[in-house]
């Protein structure tokens, strides 16, 4: 009996496309996310158990996105306790994702860019698995179907970009900038006019941030649940929880893109923070 509510939600979906629509009908009805999405573990814990597992269920995102951020966290703090002059192929492999980060940051920022790379690698590493996640069976990314975490993301990136302002510039330094920096009288004049529009265009850039990352990665997991549905449609008429494997490509598509979407999460932060820095700072050699 358990085994049976256990895979329910997957023999469901075996019956096809035509069910998908009235998934979306329902999922409209009660106010949840339309978007198609292959199950994962707590919603298969949901409709096996039901109540047990609604708190789980309802804050799903949450809660893959605190599974990697703890992963993240156990992997880190092991490669640091067991760290040699020697290093091992563990550590090897940390020493290479943290070099290139930050050669990569160092060709935006110049050579201060070492004070940002502990925060922009994390960065760039936490999205990567919170996208990455998403691909493996039963798990779920967390920036897609909801732009809860996509939007804490952008706005932990907001926080930090105006601190560095404030804390670089200084406060006058900082309003300085928002006002475009103005010298001659004709840019003073041009105050009242340009002020709101910085205040507008910082603003903007968190929800520019989140929008790219949850549109693109709820993309992948409608694509790759589309073509799944697909699969078993076109052998449906065996009438078993299996299908064409139609959605293979897409895994592999999907790890380009959720990569090159993690990439442009950070690249974008570090072009925030150059912008804060000051100017003689932008035109030092790197």
């Amino acid at each position: 009996m358990i085994l049976e509510r256990l895979t329910f939600p997957i023999l469901m979906m075996a019956e096809g496309a035509g069910h998908a629509a009235d998934t979306v009908t329902h999922a409209a009805e009660h106010g949840e996310s339309s978007a198609p999405e292959l199950p994962n573990i707590l919603q298969l814990l949901y409709h096996g158990f039901g109540d047990a597992f609604k708190g789980l269920y309802h804050w799903e995102n949450i809660f893959f996105a605190f599974a990697v951020l703890a992963f993240l966290c156990i992997v880190s703090l092991r490669i640091y306790a067991k760290r040699q002059p020697m290093p091992g192929k563990l550590q090897n492999l940390a020493e290479m994702i943290v070099e290139a980060l930050d050669n990569f940051f160092t060709s935006i920022l110049g050579h201060h860019a070492r004070k940002y790379t502990p925060f922009l690698g994390t960065l760039f590493i936490y999205i990567l698995l919170l996208n990455w996640i998403g691909l493996i069976p039963f798990l779920k990314a967390p920036n897609s179907n909801s732009a809860m975490i996509p939007v804490s993301l952008a706005l932990i990136v907001f926080v930090y970009v105006q601190y560095t302002g404030f804390r670089r510039l200084g406060i006058w330094g900082w309003l300085h900038h928002m006002m475009g920096e103005p010298e001659s009288a004709v840019s003073w004049a041009l105050v009242p006019l340009n002020l709101p529009i910085h205040l507008i265009g910082e603003l903007a850039k968190p929800l520019s941030l989140s929008l790219r990352l949850f549109g693109n990665i709820t993309g992948e997991d409608v694509l790759i649940a589309a073509f799944t549905g697909l699969g078993v449609m076109v052998l449906s008429f065996s009438h078993l929880p299996i299908g064409l494997p139609l959605q293979v490509p897409f895994y592999f598509l999907g790890l380009l893109m959720s990569t090159i979407q993690a990439l442009v999460f950070a690249s974008l932060a570090t072009i925030y923070i150059s912008m804060m820095l000051p100017h003689e700072e932008h035109g030092e050699e790197h």
